[in-house]
């Protein structure tokens, strides 16, 4: 159990390195090479878990989503603004979010399948708005898989206007206008009234959950020494 804790680490602090190497390099740019110096591991372990660049890049890409994982709601729209301020947040400094961001929007580089992301964003989205559906939250005129798409869509848009205006300063605040601006043609008046839009509660959330995850960590290192004394 333990080695297999030290290479779920190891996998981490690669993606990591990776992630802040392709947010200032880009991927064409970026090298292998730069990975491993930044994330202070062995060729061999880099190649354990990734086979190539564009392997690394997919596995940030696709880190990114599974990264935010809120925590769940009653109203699952409420959920579904949670993830988005979540991601905003995260965007001014986290090395996977802002490593996937510039991957997904990159230009000029053809050798990186650039769909995943915008995919995997959507099929998340469409996830939270079929589960408020079921729930009686969104209006039934709501077409779920386009709704979705125009939220992923407008994301990336917000962002990057975000980061060339205030490096992404701003975003939290953006993401809100923009929730006050398109919930009310999809949500349930009912609903809508119920919903938290307030800006900051992306970084309080963001606190919530990376306490959470020391928590975690801290019990299973106190799991592990018991096993070893016991």
């Amino acid at each position: 159990m333990a080695q297999q804790d030290r290479a779920i680490r190891t996998r981490r602090v690669i993606l990591e390195a990776a992630a802040s190497v392709f947010d200032e390099q880009g991927y064409d740019r970026a090298t292998i090479a730069e990975v491993l110096e930044r994330a202070g591991v062995t060729k061999g372990a880099l190649y354990f878990h990734f086979a190539s660049k564009e392997q690394l890049a997919l596995a940030v890409i696709e880190e990114q989503v599974v990264d935010i994982a809120v925590e769940p709601q009653t109203i699952k729209l409420q959920e579904f603004v949670d993830s988005g301020q979540v991601l905003a947040f995260r965007l001014r400094s986290d090395p996977i979010q802002r490593g996937a961001a510039r991957l997904a929007v990159e230009q000029g580089s053809n050798h990186l399948d650039r769909k995943q992301s915008m995919l995997s964003w959507t099929r998340f989205v469409e996830g939270l708005l079929n589960d408020a559906r079921s729930r009686g939250e969104i209006l039934e005129s709501v077409v779920v898989g386009e709704t979705a798409e125009l939220f992923v869509g407008a994301f990336a848009g917000l962002q990057m206007m975000s980061q060339a205006l205030t490096n992404r300063a701003d975003l939290s605040r953006r993401l809100t206008v923009f929730f006050e601006h398109t919930l009310p043609s999809i949500a349930v008046p009912a609903i809508l009234a119920k919903l938290n839009l307030d800006s900051e509660r992306g970084a309080q959330l963001n606190a919530a959950l990376q306490a959470k995850t020391v928590a975690k960590a801290a019990a299973g290192a106190d799991a592990e020494v018991d096993v070893v004394t016991g």
